[in-house]
Parts: structure tokens; C-alpha cells; sequence
């Protein structure tokens, strides 16, 4: 089946809709009068993570916790905070998970780097194992030589 006008038609609206329902979750009385104001808020709030849908910004999340928060980050705007004095209140309030992009830290590196360090370890021991195996057991010395002959010797007498 070919797809005709009109279903390419109805692909493109509803592709449009679904584009478009993002920007429905500002509200009209949260919009700031300034336009520059209103656009470091919009830059702002698509950095700053829904605690409540956690994987949405608090631009794109219709629950209240965003409104609050959408709301709280234009109040520290009109109050004349910078952009960085507005993330770093609202992370010191809610802290560093409310960040969608999290700040690169010690912490960050060493939880990000873990599981290839393991990798890392693990394919080291794997392969020393392997290894050893491949060797074969290591030669006795002299006197694991004689300890052993000894205690064969004990062996063969008691039975």
C-alpha cells in the first residue's frame, strides 16, 4: 500500500503535535513580560530535572513540582540573580540531581570510570589465569623434591 497526501499529511500533523506538547507544560501566567528574561528562564528550565518524572525537564513536565520550580527560577530572573547563582540556588535546595547534565566531579568521574576499571581487572585476571593454566604446574624444588619422596616413602611403607 502506497502511502497517499493525505497519509503523509496526517504523519506530518501528528509529528507537529507531538513536536509541540513539550512547550504546552509552561503555562501562560508562569511567561515572563521581558523576552530576554523569559528566554534564560526556557535555557535554564531545559537543564533542570522533574523530581517528580525525573526524566523530563521541569520545561517539558506538566506536574506541580516543575511549575514550582519553573516558577522559583523566574522569581531568582526578575530578582536579578545570573544564570549560574539561579542553578546554584536551586541545587543547593534540591542538590545535584535536579541537574540533567550533572557537573563533572571526582565523584561523577570515579562512578562513571567504575565499571571499566572492573572491565579492565577483570580481563587482567582473566587473562593472567589463562595463562598460568597454559603453563603447566611450575617444577619442584630440591627440597619440595625430597619432602615429597619422603613422604612417599611413609606412604609405601604403611600400606
Amino acid at each position: 500500500m502506497r502511502p497517499t497526501a493525505r497519509h503523509l499529511a496526517a504523519g506530518l500533523l501528528v509529528l507537529a503535535w507531538a513536536w509541540a506538547i513539550p512547550a504546552l507544560a509552561v503555562e501562560p501566567d508562569e511567561v515572563l513580560d521581558d523576552p530576554a528574561l523569559e528566554e534564560r528562564a526556557r535555557a535554564l528550565s531545559v537543564n533542570l530535572r522533574c523530581l517528580v518524572c525525573q526524566n523530563q525537564s521541569i520545561d517539558d513536565s506538566n506536574a506541580e513540582l516543575a511549575k514550582d520550580l519553573r516558577v522559583l527560577v523566574r522569581e531568582r530572573l526578575v530578582a536579578g540573580d545570573s544564570d549560574k547563582e539561579v542553578i546554584d540556588f536551586v541545587v543547593a535546595r534540591y542538590g545535584e540531581f535536579v541537574l540533567l547534565r550533572p557537573r563533572f566531579s571526582l565523584r561523577n568521574a570515579a562512578l562513571w570510570a567504575t565499571p571499566a576499571v572492573l572491565l579492565v581487572v577483570g580481563g587482567m585476571f582473566i587473562f593472567l589465569n589463562s595463562r598460568a593454566k597454559r603453563s603447566g604446574p611450575l617444577p619442584l624444588s630440591a627440597e619440595e623434591r625430597k619432602k615429597l619422596d619422603a613422604i612417599l616413602r611413609k606412604s609405601r611403607d604403611t600400606d
